[in-house]
């Protein structure tokens, strides 16, 4: 029985549906005003607001002055004609596509609760999400925070370059924060595209686990941040106590893997060279301090000269060798204890079938 059908009938208490809406992917259609939305949101809802940010601010205005009476009455001024029009025929657009489809504001109050009855009166029955956006995204976090409990932990380690991601790939057991953030975790690793407000990282983190089937999750060694996402707390501090799988692969393989993730792969997808020479070079930047003057001025002019012959080579093996492998065998040397086996993917993949046979 799905959260409508229980809802209906009156089997459910509201955090019960809450959790099955989530773990049911439904569809949203988010009431609220765009630049709530762009706060955060969930990945299955479409922002369809009943008031736009201006028509919100008037009205709050209004019911700070004035008290929710006259409120009320601005709204159904603001919204009537052809703009009310607009907007349910918006509405109804999205319910024939997803009839499953529920509807949220913040706290499931006044504006769901017009819309829904708006709905109603054109033949639509549309359920509201009790407690609204708030007990979702409430629910989000406290699955979040629950999960060390839930399952069993490990992590995948290994010298920049070595294909984690790939290997997180071929096994289901795998959620990928690095892809949820949009970003690749390190000071390149920034993509095209942004990054994920904090909020939708977090909510999209959340329902990749209500899908995880597994006893087992496997999860990249991260750092407190991904970019300018970080890692929840609850989830960062297990990542600290969790078994250790260390990838490993040579040196020319690493810098094969970076040159195809890095550079082949942007250019094919239509970033322009000049792009992206200026992002590595203002990455490179930011962490010259730590390279040294000298080594900093080495490797900038072994990417200017990458980006005249097309061999990237060059500078990636420099930038390996001078700064993340000596970091990360620092960091690797302090978790040593945590450490259940090296090898390459093949190795690491065989290891992973045992363990959770076992």
């Amino acid at each position: 029985m799905n959260a409508a059908e229980r809802s209906r009938r009156g089997e459910s208490d509201p955090a019960s549906i809450v959790l099955q809406l989530l773990r049911d992917n439904t569809p949203f259609i988010d009431l609220r005003a765009p630049a709530e939305f762009a706060r955060g949101a969930l990945p299955t809802a479409v922002n369809l607001p009943l008031l736009n940010d201006e028509e919100r601010a008037q009205i709050g205005r209004t019911y700070r002055s004035d008290g929710q009476q006259a409120a009320i009455a601005l709204g159904e001024k603001l919204v009537s004609g052809p703009i009310r029009d607009s907007r349910m025929q918006a509405w109804k657009d999205f319910i024939s596509r997803h009839p499953d489809a529920w509807l949220y504001c913040w706290r499931g109050g006044l504006r769901s609760q017009i819309v829904q009855q708006w709905l109603h009166d054109e033949g639509h029955e549309l359920e509201r999400v009790p407690g609204g956006f708030k007990a979702l995204r409430q629910t989000c976090l406290r699955l979040l925070d629950q999960a060390p409990a839930h399952k069993h932990w490990l992590v995948l380690g290994g010298r920049t370059g070595s294909g984690k991601t790939e290997l997180l790939k071929h096994t289901s057991a795998a959620i990928d924060l690095e892809g949820l953030a949009n970003h690749r975790g390190s000071a390149f690793g920034a993509m095209s595209t942004p990054q994920p407000q904090p909020i939708d990282f977090e909510n999209q983190l959340a329902l990749a686990l209500l899908q995880h089937e597994h006893d087992l999750l496997v999860l990249e060694d991260e750092s407190r941040t991904i970019g300018r996402i970080s890692v929840p707390p609850a989830w960062h501090a297990q990542m600290q106590r969790s078994g250790l799988m260390i990838l490993e692969a040579d040196l020319a393989s690493r810098c094969a893997n970076i040159a195809r993730e890095y550079v082949t792969e942007p250019l094919a997808a239509g970033i322009a060279e000049d792009d992206l020479q200026r992002r590595f070079s203002e990455a490179l930047k930011r962490i010259s301090r730590r390279l040294g003057g000298d080594r900093h001025k080495a490797i900038s002019a072994q990417l200017q000269h990458a980006f005249v012959t097309g061999d990237h080579h060059p500078w990636i093996e420099s930038l390996l060798s001078w700064y993340y492998d000596p970091m990360y065998d620092y960091q690797l040397s302090k978790k040593q204890d945590r450490v259940l086996i090296s090898g390459d993917q093949e190795t690491l993949l065989a290891f992973l079938n045992e363990y959770r046979a076992g």
